[in-house]
């Protein structure tokens, strides 16, 4: 008979405390440079087209190693979904794999950077207030106080790298979108993970992520076709490490915590990002932008501190 409980194997003591801290920091780094790649390759892939290649590799690379995995080991507990975990898992897969990442990559043609992140940081405040009410996870103070000083600093770099006064309302819209859309499939993704492995549920989810962006097909081939040979090295950096990579850590980091708190350590990615660009795309942050980050820094640790 097959454990409840099949989200990964079982991790010797010592390293149980530490793994889901080293995964969520994986994903971090990796969602962090994920900005700086959109950026480079933003001029030459569409939102949507960026989005279904990204996703394609990595859809590939998960279904792959999943496969491996499984076949190599007997006891992973490779099991199908049944049918009452098919709707979050589309759901999961359709917003947030889907939606999120061909929102944002629109958001970010029509706002800058930094009012982009400032929208973009409701969404770990949504997932809190989500998460205690359909998870039954409650609404510790030090989370959400840690939550609003982490999303003040976000404010302060936002304010620190804006490039200009005013913002494109549809820009606004489609990044508020996006953090809905990842707080609501956070919420339903959170459940399937006692009962199903990390690497396959984002494998499924993924793969569900393809086939609503399938509509791009067309623009992807088109500016594949386009593209320069370092654009698609891009492409592929993002569908291998911030999606096939970080998001399979980040399910397992959130198989062993709580979602409200986890979600508060994507106000670490605003000011890795900064930092990022500033060494690899020779972008210097504003003076004030360091300020935000320690911020962010401390209302993380407030948030992930709440007992």
């Amino acid at each position: 008979m097959k454990p409840s409980n099949t989200s990964e194997p079982e991790a010797p003591p010592e390293a149980r405390s530490w793994l889901p801290v080293a995964a969520a920091s994986v994903t971090v780094l990796l969602w962090a440079s994920a900005f700086v790649a959109i950026r480079h390759v933003g001029a030459t892939f569409s939102a949507g087209a960026l989005a279904l290649g990204r996703l394609v590799v990595g859809s590939t690379v998960l279904g792959v190693t999943f496969g491996v995995r499984a076949a190599a080991s007997p006891a992973y507990g490779l099991r199908w979904p049944s049918q009452r975990q098919w709707p979050p898992l589309v759901a999961c897969g359709v917003l947030w794999f889907g939606a999120y990442n061909v929102a944002l990559n629109a958001a970010e043609r029509r706002v800058d950077a930094g009012t982009a992140a400032m929208l973009a940081g409701t969404g770990p405040i949504l997932l809190a207030i989500l998460a205690g009410l359909m998870l039954g996870e409650g609404f510790p103070r030090r989370l959400l106080v840690g939550c609003a000083t982490a999303f003040a600093g976000v404010v302060v770099i936002g304010v620190a790298t804006s490039s200009r006064s005013g913002a494109d309302l549809w820009g606004v819209v489609l990044c508020l979108v996006a953090a809905t859309a990842y707080a609501v499939a956070v919420v339903a993704q959170k459940p399937l993970l006692s009962d199903l492995p990390a690497l396959q549920v984002t494998w499924l989810a993924c793969t569900i992520g393809v086939a609503g962006c399938l509509p791009f097909a067309p623009e992807l081939a088109r500016e594949i076709a386009m593209a320069g040979p370092w654009a698609i090295v891009w492409l592929v950096y993002l569908g291998v490490l911030p999606t096939a990579l970080a998001f399979t850590t980040w399910a397992y980091a959130l198989s062993k915590t709580r979602a409200g708190r986890l979600g508060a350590t994507i106000y670490l990615v605003p000011p890795l990002a900064t930092v990022m660009s500033w060494v690899l795309l020779g972008e210097t942050p504003a003076p004030l932008a360091f300020a935000g980050g320690a911020l962010c820094l401390y209302g993380v640790y407030q948030a992930t501190a709440a007992r």
